[in-house]
């Protein structure tokens, strides 16, 4: 239970300097990571992974080939003065008969992020991307902790604060994803596209000044279920996009096998990204890692509903539709285990269940009144 205190106006407009500085912080960043992707080399990661699509297509076939390629011939052969001489040679194999067929195009080895051929100065504009990137989070953190601390409360109690939150936590799980060395400075330009998308929904659409918690809200329970809700809904957002990204990407590998790629602005573009495989299985274990918490929310939504309400479930519409949410993410998890429903059909389940969660943050708080309604708009 929290305690009614006055609303702290100079903590709350420090908050929206904060955000505003991380907006003009973010954009910089998306600035760079164009001029990186337009005038970069390729990146590391583009051409680890198409290698190793060519690799998974051929490492079978060239293992076997390999012993017969190399199998040595003994020949013994008399001699006309007497005795016997022993030949030795290598015999032919047959791996150069194999016909193999890759959807991921084999690169000659290049660094940063960005076009083939590109200049240095454009990938040490990738890297200040990233810096830039890491500072706008750290001017975000800070807008989100002052607009709690302004009213004492957790800083998630309204529409606004929560999609501040949750572009704060997308932000964070690509840094995090940087910090465990995984190259995905790709992933730049979409999430600071997708960032100041939100961001500036907010700050025009869904703003509301700082203020108390109507009484519903006064638990402690609004810290577990709501954050666990919100760091979900970070990740989510990070895996949408990678599943976006593998989409065009597989098209344009299947267009380009088929010889159907043409040139121009779209095939630059798809050239950049690395190989479909690994943009899929990215985006495949962004979501089974944060699926268990995704439950978690639900269950302690449950359990706070209980506590406030007197029913653990009421079938209310942002309850009904957090269900609807995890039964989709359910099927994409269950759709990538099974062999029939691979590749885009499952991309496609994550996409809709994706959608399904916007429209339970946003969709369902806005235009359809229920217990949950506290969008603040």
């Amino acid at each position: 239970m929290y305690l009614a205190m006055a609303v702290n106006e100079n903590l709350a407009q420090i908050s929206n300097y904060l955000i505003y500085s991380a907006m003009a912080v973010y954009l910089i960043a998306f600035f760079a990571y164009i001029v990186e992707w337009t005038f970069g080399s390729r990146s590391r990661v583009a051409r680890q992974s198409a290698a190793l699509t060519l690799g998974q297509a051929v490492a079978r076939t060239e293992a076997e080939a390999r012993p017969a390629a190399r199998a040595q011939v003994t020949v013994t052969m008399q001699r006309s003065g007497g005795g016997t001489a022993v030949l030795t040679r290598t015999a032919v194999g047959k791996a150069g008969d194999v016909d193999v067929v890759s959807r991921g195009d084999a690169e000659p080895p290049q660094d940063g992020v960005g076009a083939a051929g590109g200049s240095e100065r454009a990938d040490m504009l990738g890297r200040m991307g990233v810096s830039l990137t890491i500072l706008a989070a750290l001017l975000q953190l800070g807008g989100v902790v002052t607009r709690g601390v302004s009213a004492g409360r957790p800083p998630w109690g309204n529409l606004y604060e929560f999609t501040c939150a949750l572009t704060l936590i997308a932000a964070l799980v690509y840094i995090g994803a940087l910090a465990a060395k995984k190259n995905v400075r790709w992933l730049g330009l979409p999430l600071t596209t997708g960032i100041l998308l939100g961001l500036g929904l907010a700050v025009s659409v869904l703003y509301t000044d700082s203020e108390q918690l109507v009484p519903a809200l006064h638990s402690y329970w609004l810290w577990i279920h709501v954050s666990a809700a919100m760091v979900s809904g970070g990740a989510l957002y990070a895996g949408a996009i990678t599943t976006i990204l593998y989409l065009c990407k597989d098209h344009y590998e299947v267009a380009r096998q088929l010889g159907r790629a043409k040139g121009g602005r779209w095939s630059s573009i798809c050239e950049r990204l690395p190989a479909g495989a690994s943009l899929d299985k990215f985006a495949y274990r962004i979501n089974a890692v944060i699926f268990p918490l995704w439950t978690f929310a639900i269950i302690a939504g449950a359990i706070w509903a209980e506590y406030a309400w007197g029913h653990y479930w009421e079938w209310d519409p942002t309850e009904t539709w957090a269900f609807i949410t995890w039964v989709g993410y359910a099927a994409y998890l269950h759709a990538r285990a099974t062999a029939g429903w691979k590749g885009r059909k499952a991309a496609y389940l994550c996409l809709i269940a994706f959608a399904c969660f916007l429209f339970n943050s946003y969709g369902v708080s806005i235009f359809i009144n229920g217990k949950h309604s506290y969008a603040g708009v």
